[in-house]
Order: C-alpha cells, then structure tokens, then sequence
C-alpha cells in the first residue's frame, strides 16, 4: 500500500457535502446548523489555519466556478449549499468567521476533521498528526453558540424545534488516517464501533437539546475515489468491481454505513417525537456513477480528477490540485471529481437532488418551499 506523510496530510485536510417531519414541528424550516468535515465545511479551516497553512484551498483554481475561492474544498458549491437554496435560506456562514450573520444557521463543519478525539483516537495504536478539530469540539462550538445566542435552554429547544441539524458526514478522516498511514483493512475496521458509537452519541446530545429533525450521513464509496484507485492500486483485476471501483474499500465502507444505519434506527426508537434520517451516500454516489452520462458527465472521466496531474486518474499527491504542476480540466461539470478526494459543484448539486429530493434520505423527513423546488 504506497503511502506517504505529505499524502496522509493532505488527504486528512481536505476530506476534511420548509421541512414537514415526523414527530418534530410542522412549520418551514428557519435555520439549518451542520457540523462534519470539508464535504460540508464552508470556510472553517481556513478560518481557522496559521499563515502558510493549507494555501491550496484559499486560492484560485478552489472556487473557480463559484468565482473566487471561498474556503470550500470544491469548484464552487458543496451539497449543503443546494439544501439551504431548495430551503429558501442563505448559504451557511462558517462558525470562524467575524461579523457574518448566523440568523439561519452556522456551519460547524472543519475540513480534515475526524470523529473521534485526538487525546483518545484509535488507543494510540496509530500515529494522528494532524487535525483538532474533533466532533466533540465541534459539538462544543454548538453548545457554546446556542447559549451565547439564546437566552434559556427553552429557548434553545424551540429553535432547535424549527431547524435542521446535520451530523456529518464525519468519520471519513478516521479512516483515511490509518489507511494512509500503511494499515490493512482489516485492521482500520476494528475502528468501526468506536467511530459509529462517537458520532450517534454527538446526536444523542443533539436531540437532547431539542433538535426535532437530523439527519446522520454515511461515508462514501472510497473504492471509486481517484486519490484511492491511485494510492491502492492493484494488479489483479478481480480486485475491482464492474464500475472500476476497489471492491474491498467500499465492502468496508459499507460495513460502516450498515452498524451507523443500524444505530441511527436505534435512535429513532429513543427519540419517537423527533424525524431522524439517515442520508445514503454510498447509494447515491454508486447511482450517479451508473447515470453519470444521463446526468451530463463525461462518462470517460467519472474516475479522473478534473484538477490534478498524471496517471490514469489524473492524480498525483506530489502534484495535487493548487499545486505547481497541476492543472485543471475546461469544464469542471463534466466531472464527478475536482481534486480526487472531493466533488465538483456538478455533483454536490446531482448528489443532493439523489439524496435531498430522491429516495437517498431514509426516511424521507423534508420537504420544500414550491417556489424553490430543486436547485
């Protein structure tokens, strides 16, 4: 397994995307508030890094659709944007950011962020050298924002009653760490309870402060990702399944996603007076793969990285996206990929209508305004 520690970094970096609910308020929806790692991260990390500190993301080619970099580890949008849009809400602030408006929601979400807590992660059986930016501190900038913004928990609670709270997608990161890091899979799936249990217990203290509607995303197919196929390549055929994916990276990916699913049921038991769903990225990416074409992507690039340099999928972690050497396709649209590790704007937009107004989001807990529909 080819690794090294400027990958490791990198790839931990930027992995680091009106509501009528069961149970919970009837009335539209007036905040969003998201916490997870640069699929939803809007600005945060670079926010928050030291000068010199993960340039890439704070220049142009990162937000060329979008027009000018904007912190958000993509072309231009990320899913969560599409969702606020199809909610008639603004885009969400970062948490980090200074005399910005929060009177819809903030976004908590880090880039590079894991699940579990450094000072406790994986039981020192792996070396973690980067990211603080757990979800138990993302939960505590939560914490602290709703009682710094809200005068009592009642409060609290009946804003929480007319928002949506996403917890993640977060998790990814946990694994990245050691998989890059020269560890099997069978070991990095040992992990899996212990990243499942952190984050429905982050929800579990969601839902105690009064959300009346979550949503838990699962992890990615990482099997079908560039900076993957790229880093795990193998020489044997049977290793890949019949979209050119690597069978064994989404067979644990999936394992994650059946013990969260099963545990974000559980929740549902507990909590009966609040919608709780459960997001299927692993379902819904699989599905734009397979439809790419209908779906306006170039069917010869769904494994390429639009911005990147060499190889067969067009990815190379000495060469990555911002990088001297690198270069970016003329229409980012046409690919699935921007950097090899995360979406273009094209495919949040896909990957949310899959999932926000498809059959991805179990159970189907939103609705939307008429006149906004879907982005």
């Amino acid at each position: 397994m080819a690794s090294s520690t400027a990958f490791l970094l990198l790839v931990a970096a930027l992995h680091v995307c009106c509501c009528h609910a069961q149970g919970g308020d009837d009335g539209a929806v007036s905040a969003i508030y998201s916490l997870g790692d640069s699929i939803t991260d809007t600005g945060n990390l670079v926010k928050q890094a030291p000068p010199g500190a993960f340039e890439t993301i704070k220049h142009l080619p990162y937000g060329v659709t979008f027009g000018h970099p904007t912190g958000r580890c993509s072309d231009g949008l990320l899913m969560i944007d599409f969702l606020a849009q199809d909610m008639g809400l603004p885009f969400l602030n970062p948490y980090l950011a200074k005399n910005m408006s929060f009177d819809h929601g903030a976004n908590f979400a880090v880039a590079g962020a894991t699940a579990m807590d450094p000072a406790d992660q994986f039981n020192g059986r792996f070396s973690m050298p980067f990211t603080a930016n757990s979800l138990k501190l993302q939960l505590r900038w939560f914490k602290d924002f709703m009682k710094s913004t809200f005068n009592t928990d009642e409060e609290i609670r009946k804003r929480l009653q007319s928002s949506l709270v996403l917890v993640g997608e977060i998790g990814g990161n946990d694994y990245n760490f050691a998989l890059f890091w020269n560890r099997n899979v069978s070991e990095v799936e040992k992990l899996i309870p212990s990243v499942v249990q952190t984050i429905i217990d982050a929800t579990k203290e969601v839902l105690d402060m009064g959300a009346g509607r979550v949503i838990v995303p699962g992890n990615f197919p990482i099997g079908c990702l560039p900076s993957y196929l790229t880093a795990m390549a193998s020489p044997e055929q049977s290793a890949y399944d019949s979209a050119g994916c690597l069978k064994d990276l989404n067979l644990f990916a999936a394992k994650h996603n059946a013990q969260l699913q099963r545990a974000v049921a559980g929740l549902r038991a507990s909590y009966p007076d609040a919608a709780i769903a459960y997001a299927d990225y692993f379902n819904s990416f699989l599905s734009l793969l397979k439809g790419a074409p209908a779906l306006g992507f170039d069917e010869d690039s769904t494994h390429k990285a639009c911005c990147g340099a060499g190889g067969k999928y067009n990815y190379d972690e000495r060469r990555a996206c911002g990088v001297e050497g690198a270069a970016v396709c003329a229409d980012p649209s046409a690919y699935v990929s921007w950097d090899g590790i995360h979406m273009t704007q094209a495919a949040y937009k896909a990957m949310s209508r899959l999932i926000y107004h498809g059959r991805y989001l179990q159970p189907q807990i939103l609705s939307f305004p008429e006149k906004n529909g879907q982005t």
